[in-house]
């Protein structure tokens, strides 16, 4: 074999496993296997670390002398479960899960554009929630995650979980 054919594939290989490392959020094959209430903790555990990383980004900001060390690695942190959310809300639920509706039938439609819509704004909040150590973005996108949940499976989280458990 060749040194520009040996090159081809060896860039052809690490494409494919930095593709595949960077599509966490689930497969885009039509597998049929699907956890939509997994996503959804998953956000919620994502945020609760956004909050976290916010709250230690802070209090390491007003120490002297500041260790930038951990200071850098709570911003990374924060950074990374921003990315999270928005891979699994463009990755699972946009391209895969919330279907467009006829805009003839009006009550599918409107449900459907209101799904994009609380989409739209957890992207804008988790967005948002990378440039500030403000707590607003991440109380908005506990709102909005909860308020996603009822829109998308249709009930309120607290009454669906109660039916889980009896």
């Amino acid at each position: 074999m060749n040194r520009r054919t040996t090159s081809g594939l060896i860039a052809a290989c690490l494409i494919a496993v930095c593709s595949a490392a960077m599509s966490y959020a689930h497969c885009e094959i039509p597998c049929g296997i699907y956890d939509d209430e997994l996503r959804i903790e998953l956000i919620k555990e994502d945020i609760q670390t956004i909050e976290k990383s916010t709250n230690q980004i802070v209090e390491l900001s007003k120490a002297t002398p500041v260790n930038y060390n951990q200071l850098v690695r709570w911003i990374d942190n924060k950074e990374e479960h921003a990315n999270k959310i928005q891979d699994v809300v463009t990755q699972y639920f946009l391209t895969q899960r919330v279907k467009p509706a006829d805009p003839k039938d009006e009550a599918a439609y409107a449900k459907y554009v209101r799904q994009l819509a609380l989409l739209h704004e957890m992207l804008v909040q988790a967005m948002k929630a990378k440039q500030t150590t403000d707590m607003e973005p991440v109380e908005k996108l506990k709102t909005l995650t909860s308020e996603f949940y009822e829109a998308y499976f249709g009930q309120a989280e607290r009454e669906h979980i109660k039916e889980q458990h009896k």
